[in-house]
């Protein structure tokens, strides 16, 4: 946890022992977290869209080619018809949150209209929808051992691939979740 006692600019882990389907085996960037509640973007599971499918629907026009074919992720279960950029500081957007100085999170289209010509940043995911918390609820959820959290690593975020996230997201801890029981209990 940072000097405040709140988690942005964190990745949130989910245990094995994690039954929620919409969390189970997820890695989750904490946008925002204060005492009103917390929102992150799950980072590991992609939707069956891709990127082209987006730009079409917005009505933005994109040359077919690798951006067309790049994944959408599920971000989470609430508000799953709203949009969120995450990717590298810079730019001007119109909507735009500073998780950190490094990384964003835009929910302006403007930002699209600027990946489509080739202007937007080129570490960038998508991600539909996004997990919230009301206030203490995350908190008690890493009090019942739900969740582990580590310092962002924005190699995880924009570079491995989708299934290798988690599992590596646990090891900046030097937690090794294949060797965790899915089991939980209290002693």
């Amino acid at each position: 946890m940072s000097i405040t006692g709140y988690l942005t600019n964190q990745l949130l882990i989910a245990m094995p022992t994690m039954g929620d389907p919409n969390f189970a085996q997820t890695v989750s960037l904490v946008c925002d977290h204060g005492p009103r509640g917390a929102l992150a973007l799950i980072l590991n599971k992609p939707l069956p869209m891709r990127m082209g499918e987006v730009f079409e629907q917005l009505e933005i026009q994109l040359e077919s080619g690798p951006l067309a074919d790049r994944k959408v992720l599920r971000g989470g279960p609430m508000q799953t018809d709203r949009g969120f950029v995450v990717h590298r500081a810079g730019g001007q957007w119109d909507s735009t949150l500073k998780v950190s100085d490094s990384i964003h999170v835009t929910t302006s289209r403007d930002i699209l209209a600027a990946i489509a010509r080739g202007d937007g940043p080129t570490e960038a995911l998508v991600a539909l929808g996004y997990a919230g918390w009301d206030s203490g609820q995350l908190e008690d959820e890493i009090r019942a051992n739900a969740w582990l959290n580590a310092q962002v690593d924005a190699q995880i975020i924009f570079d491995l691939p989708f299934e290798s996230r988690w599992e590596a997201a646990a090891r900046l801890l030097g937690v090794d979740l294949a060797r965790i029981s899915p089991m939980s209990g209290n002693a």
